[in-house]
C-alpha cells in the first residue's frame, strides 16, 4: 500500500513539473509574436539563454512551433540584423540537442533557409548560419545530398572561406563531413577546393588547419585525379606533402598526425606517391606503427591500424618493413585483451569504453595482420598460432574485400 501511494505522489509531481516546464515553453514561443520588436528579441534573446544545455527544454520548443517562426524572423528582411543573428544563433543550439530534434529541424526546410542567410552582406550573421549549418550536416540523419541540390551553394562557400577563421573552419568542416561519394568529390574539385583550401593548412587557427586536413582527406581517397593534383600544389612555396609530413611529427596533435598520414595514405594508395617514396616509408608507415600502440586511445588505434592495413595491403615491401616496425605484430595481440578484467573492477566507465571498442579493436587487427600475412609466409608465421587460420581464412576471401567499407 505504501509503494503504491509513493508510486502515485511520483507520477503527480512528474506531471506538475511537465506542466511547468510546458508552460515555461509555451511563454518563449508565445513572445516571438509580440508586435513590439524590441520584445521579440528579448524573446529570442531569452530562449537562447535557456535552451543552452536543456535538451528537454529544446524539444518542447520543437513541438511547440518555435522552429517555423524563427526561420519566418531569420528570413524576414524587415527584421533587423541582430534579431536574424539570435534566431540562427537559437536554431543552432536546437541544433545540438538530440538527432530528433534534427530532424524536425531540417523537415521545416532549415537548410535552405540558412544557405540563403549567406547571401547577407553581414558578416557576424553569415557565422551564425554556418555555426548552425555545421551543426545540422555534422548530424548523421541529415542527407548531405542537401548541400549540393542547388549548384551556386559550393561556388557561394568557397568565395566565403576568406572572410574569416570562423567561416574557414565551419565551411572546411561542412565539406569534410558532406563529401561522401567521388560525385561529391569531383564538385568540390571542379569548383577549386583544392587552391582554396590548401592556403588553410598554415592558418594560425589549429581548429582551421585541421578541417582543411580533414577535407584533403575525404577528397584524396580512392581518387586519382584529386591525388594527383595534390602532390603538385604548393603551399607558400613547399610542397603540400612536405606540410602533410610536418604534421605527422610527434610535437604534433594525435589527431593531426592521424588525418596527414590518411592524406599521404589515400594519395599513395592512388599511385600519386610511390611506395619507395621517402615519406611513406619513413615517415608514413612508422607514423601509422606508433599509432597502434597502447600508448593511445584505443579509437586511435584503430583508426591507426585500419589506415595502416589499407596503406600496405597491395605492396610487400611495406608488409615487410612495418612486420619489423616496433615490434607491430606482437603490438597487435594486445588489441584481442579488452575489455579486461581490471577495468571491470575499478572503472565501469572505462569497461564500458573498452565494451564499445572492443568490437572495432578486433576488426582493426584483424585486417592489419590480413594485410600483414597477404603475400609473404615468413610474415604469417610471426602472427600468433591462435589468430593464423583467421588470417588464412581472411586472405582465401580476397583480402581486398575488407578494404571496401573503410574510410
Amino acid at each position: 500500500m505504501f509503494h503504491e501511494k509513493a508510486h502515485v505522489c511520483v507520477f503527480v509531481l512528474f506531471f506538475v513539473l511537465m506542466q511547468e516546464v510546458t508552460a515555461t515553453s509555451r511563454h518563449y514561443v508565445d513572445r516571438l509574436f509580440d508586435p513590439d520588436p524590441q520584445k521579440v528579441l528579448q524573446g529570442v534573446i531569452d530562449m537562447k539563454n535557456a535552451v543552452i544545455g536543456n535538451n528537454k527544454q529544446k524539444a518542447n520548443l520543437i513541438v511547440l512551433g518555435a522552429v517555423p517562426r524563427l526561420l519566418y524572423l531569420l528570413q524576414q528582411s524587415s527584421s533587423s540584423m541582430e534579431l536574424r543573428t539570435e534566431c540562427a544563433v537559437v536554431l543552432g543550439s536546437l541544433a545540438m540537442g538530440t538527432e530528433n530534434n534534427i530532424k524536425s529541424l531540417v523537415d521545416c526546410h532549415i537548410i535552405p533557409a540558412l544557405l540563403q542567410g549567406l547571401l547577407s552582406p553581414d558578416l557576424v550573421f553569415i557565422e551564425a548560419c554556418l555555426r548552425c549549418l555545421r551543426t545540422v550536416f555534422i548530424s548523421p540523419v541529415t542527407p548531405v545530398q542537401l548541400l549540393y541540390t542547388d549548384p551556386t551553394v559550393i561556388p557561394h562557400l568557397m568565395s566565403l572561406l576568406s572572410n574569416s577563421l570562423r567561416t574557414q573552419e565551419y565551411i572546411t568542416q561542412i565539406f569534410s563531413h558532406c563529401c561522401k561519394t567521388p560525385e561529391h568529390q569531383t564538385i568540390l574539385f571542379n569548383h577549386g577546393a583544392i587552391q582554396n583550401i590548401a592556403p588553410l593548412l598554415i592558418s594560425p587557427s589549429y581548429k582551421v588547419r585541421m578541417q582543411a586536413l580533414k577535407c584533403f582527406s575525404v577528397l584524396a581517397y580512392e581518387n586519382t585525379q584529386v591525388s594527383m593534383t595534390l602532390v603538385n600544389v604548393l603551399v607558400d612555396g613547399e610542397l603540400l606533402t612536405q606540410v602533410f609530413v610536418k604534421m605527422m611529427q610527434r610535437d604534433q596533435p594525435i589527431e593531426m598526425q592521424l588525418t596527414a598520414a590518411k592524406c599521404l595514405t589515400y594519395m599513395c594508395r592512388a599511385s600519386a606517391i610511390r611506395t619507395d617514396d621517402s615519406c611513406i616509408v619513413l615517415k608514413t608507415l612508422p607514423c601509422l606503427v606508433r599509432m597502434c600502440s597502447k600508448e593511445h586511445l584505443l579509437e586511435e588505434r584503430v583508426e591507426g591500424a585500419e589506415t595502416l592495413a589499407y596503406l600496405m595491403e597491395p605492396d610487400v615491401e611495406l608488409q615487410r618493413i612495418a612486420s619489423t616496425t616496433d615490434h607491430l605484430v606482437a603490438m597487435l595481440a594486445d588489441y584481442f585483451k579488452y575489455p579486461s578484467s581490471v577495468s571491470a573492477i575499478t572503472d565501469i566507465k572505462r569497461l564500458d569504453h573498452d565494451l564499445k571498442h572492443a568490437h572495432e579493436l578486433r576488426q582493426a587487427a584483424f585486417k592489419l595482420y590480413a594485410s600483414l600475412g597477404s603475400n609473404d609466409e615468413e610474415i604469417r608465421k610471426k602472427v600468433p598460432s591462435g589468430l593464423r587460420l583467421c588470417l588464412l581464412i581472411c586472405v582465401r576471401q580476397n583480402v581486398t574485400l575488407l578494404f571496401k567499407s573503410y574510410n
